[in-house]
C-alpha cells in the first residue's frame, strides 16, 4: 500500500466536452497550475424515520452533487484558457480529472483517479494585489463522479506554466489607466441551477445544468488621494472597468456602478479607500 498522498503528488486537468457529462475518447488533457484544490460529493442521502423507532430505518442516495473548489494563479502561458469557461454564453460543459499518483507522473504509479464530469462554473473570484500574482478562486459544480486507479485511456496530459505578476497587470476606468490601485477582485457568480427528473436508470443525477440569472461583483482599494469615487457614487455615475490577466488578456466589466466606498482612518496609517462594484455585462478575451 503507499503512503499518504501529499500535496506535490496530486495534479488537475480538464478538456471540453462535446456531449454534456460525456468525456471524449482519447483526450488532450490540459492542466490548471493548481496551488490549492478541494474535490468533494455529497450524495444528499435521503434519510427516513418511522414510527416504533428512535433511529433512523432507511437510508437511501439522493441527488449526487459533485463539486470542485481549486485555487490557481493564473498561468502566463495560457492565463484564460480556463477561466474562459467560467462565460454562460459559451454554453459549455468540462470533464476535469484530478490525479493523485507516486513517482514521476509521465510513469505514475499508485494512481487515485477522480474525474469529474459535467462541470460547469458556479463561480469564479480572480484577485491582484501588490506583491502577489493574479489568482483565481473557483467552484465548479458537476453531474457525476467516477473514481477510478489510472489516468484516461489514450490521453494525452499537457502542463500550463507560468504565472502574471501584478506588475503585468492594470486596471482601467473608462479606458484610462489607473494608477492609484494597490488591489482589486471581481466576481462571476452563475447561479446554476441543477435539474434532476424522474428516470430510471440515473435518476439520482442531474440531468440539466442550467445557468440562471448572473450576478457580476468587485472591489477596488486605491490609495486616497481622490475624491473622483465618492463623486461617482454622488452623481450616479456609470463607468466601465478593465482588468489585465496577462498578456493581451482583460476582463471587461460595463455598466458600472459602485456599491459602496469607504476610506477607514486610523492613526499610524495611510488611509486608503475600499470601492466595491456591480456590473451588468462582462467580456473575457
Amino acid at each position: 500500500m503507499p503512503e499518504t498522498y501529499s500535496a506535490h503528488e496530486s495534479r488537475i486537468y480538464y478538456v471540453e466536452e462535446t456531449t454534456y457529462g460525456e468525456t471524449p475518447a482519447s483526450p488532450s488533457m490540459l492542466s490548471v497550475p493548481a496551488e490549492s484544490l478541494e474535490p468533494s460529493v455529497n450524495p444528499n442521502n435521503i434519510k427516513l424515520r418511522g414510527v416504533g423507532s428512535i433511529d433512523l430505518q432507511t437510508i437511501k442516495k439522493g441527488l449526487r452533487a459533485p463539486s470542485l473548489k481549486i485555487v490557481y494563479p493564473l498561468p502566463s502561458d495560457a492565463p484564460i484558457d480556463f477561466l474562459q469557461y467560467v462565460k454562460s454564453e459559451l454554453g459549455k460543459s468540462l470533464s476535469v480529472q484530478v490525479l493523485y499518483y507516486k513517482g514521476v507522473f509521465a510513469a505514475a504509479t499508485d494512481i487515485i483517479s477522480l474525474l469529474y464530469t459535467g462541470c460547469k462554473f458556479q463561480r469564479a473570484t480572480v484577485e491582484c494585489s501588490v506583491e502577489d500574482v493574479v489568482k483565481a478562486s473557483v467552484e465548479l459544480l458537476s453531474q457525476d463522479l467516477a473514481a477510478g486507479t489510472t489516468k484516461l485511456s489514450g490521453a494525452t496530459y499537457a502542463d500550463y506554466a507560468g504565472a502574471v505578476p501584478f506588475y503585468e497587470s492594470y486596471i482601467k476606468k473608462d479606458s484610462v489607466a489607473l494608477e492609484r490601485v494597490t488591489d482589486w477582485k471581481f466576481t462571476i457568480e452563475n447561479n446554476l441551477k441543477q435539474v434532476p427528473v424522474i428516470r430510471n436508470p440515473n435518476g439520482h443525477l442531474l440531468k440539466y445544468m442550467p445557468h440562471r440569472h448572473r450576478d457580476l461583483t468587485g472591489e477596488v482599494v486605491f490609495e486616497f488621494e481622490s475624491k473622483e469615487e465618492f463623486d461617482d457614487v454622488v452623481n450616479d455615475a456609470e463607468f466601465s472597468l478593465e482588468f489585465g490577466l496577462g498578456g493581451t488578456h482583460k476582463a471587461v466589466f460595463t455598466g458600472c456602478k459602485w456599491e459602496s466606498t469607504a476610506s477607514p482612518t486610523r492613526i499610524e496609517e495611510l488611509v486608503s479607500l475600499k470601492a466595491a462594484f456591480v456590473a451588468k455585462l462582462m467580456t473575457i478575451s
